[in-house]
C-alpha cells in the first residue's frame, strides 16, 4: 500500500502592499501538516488543490507567484474573499 504524500503551501496577499501573493510557507509531510494546522487554527480557510500546490512548491519563500499561476490563484482568492463575505462558495 502506498502512503499518500502530504503537501502544502501558504501565501498571503495584501491588494494594498503587494503587487501578487507571495509563498510564506511550504513543505511535505510533517510540514505540510503543520502548515495546515497552523491555519485551521486560525481560522485560515483551507483549500485543496493538488495541481497549484504542485506548482507553487517549486517557488521559494517569500517569492511572488508567477503570472503563468495568477488565474489559478485569483480562484482561491475570489474563493476565500466570498467565504469571508459570508456568501456561499
Amino acid at each position: 500500500m502506498t502512503k499518500k504524500r502530504e503537501k502544502a503551501v501558504a501565501i498571503k496577499y495584501d491588494m494594498k502592499l503587494d503587487k501578487a501573493p507571495v509563498v510564506t510557507a511550504k513543505g511535505e509531510g510533517f510540514v505540510a501538516r503543520r502548515i495546515v494546522e497552523i491555519a485551521q487554527t486560525a481560522d485560515v480557510p483551507v483549500v485543496e488543490d493538488a495541481a497549484l500546490v504542485s506548482a507553487l512548491l517549486s517557488l521559494e519563500l517569500e517569492q511572488e507567484i508567477p503570472v503563468e499561476l495568477y488565474e489559478a490563484v485569483a480562484r482561491v482568492l475570489s474563493w476565500i474573499y466570498r467565504l469571508e463575505k459570508g456568501e456561499s462558495a
